[in-house]
């Protein structure tokens, strides 16, 4: 009886020490509370954690000059993801937004304000390319063209439509082909080639997936026209 008490003591002694052992050894035998204390912390209370780099509208590294539009496009990637088009923090087509499909992915800006006019699909490979027609011609002087593609763009493309995107200030659409990744940022009225076009072409041999090249994804800032330009 008068020994139940030191091995009382002796008992939670050993246990401490076995808790402790079993401690180092799941989170390491070297600063385990250390660790401990880390993963219970977040981030911003972490003073070992990298700093986050900022990011700015759309996602751009460096914010726009003023009287500029930030913008990123990304394509589709295969059949299986749908493209993006963001405008100033805004998403103008997503797969999200529920308004991309299979072919050219477009939208019309208003070039001074930046405002949405409309956004479209026009399937490529199944699709009736005088559809893509209607929409094309009637687009107003100072109009900016944003276009990603999805899966294949160019199957039902004709002499006319390619013809416009050129006036639009695309180079690439004179040899754009079945299942080329492209994105464009073009304009109604601009006087020379755009500076915001990217074209992959589909080739077996260097394709990402296994019948699609990869995605493209650009990304800069437009211009703000001025009333008397537009």
């Amino acid at each position: 009886m008068r020994l139940a008490g030191p091995l009382r003591v002796i008992v939670i002694l050993v246990t401490v020490w076995l808790t402790w052992i079993l401690a180092g050894t799941m989170l390491g035998s070297d600063g385990g509370f250390v660790r401990l204390r880390q993963l219970l912390n977040t981030p911003d209370e972490d003073p070992t954690a990298m700093p986050r780099s900022h990011r700015f509208r759309c996602g751009l590294p460096m914010p726009c000059p003023e009287k500029h539009f930030a913008f990123r496009i990304v394509s589709g990637a295969a059949n299986v993801i749908g493209p993006k088009i963001c405008l100033d923090d805004k998403i103008l087509m997503s797969s999200v937004k529920n308004n991309v499909g299979r072919g050219l992915n477009i939208a019309l800006v208003n070039g001074v304000t930046g405002e949405l006019l409309e956004t479209r699909s026009f399937d490529m490979w199944a699709g009736d390319v005088n559809e893509l027609l209607k929409f094309l011609r009637p687009i107003h002087e100072g109009t900016l063209v944003f276009v990603a593609s999805y899966d294949d763009p160019a199957t039902k493309m004709n002499t006319e439509a390619r013809q416009i995107f050129s006036a639009l200030g695309s180079t690439a659409i004179g040899d754009l082909g079945f299942r080329d990744s492209w994105v464009l940022v073009g304009a109604k009225g601009i006087d020379s080639k755009s500076p915001f076009e990217q074209r992959t072409k589909n080739n077996k041999n260097s394709n990402k997936y296994e019948g699609w090249p990869e995605a493209l994804e650009m990304e800069g800032c437009i211009p703000q026209r001025t009333p008397e330009e537009q």
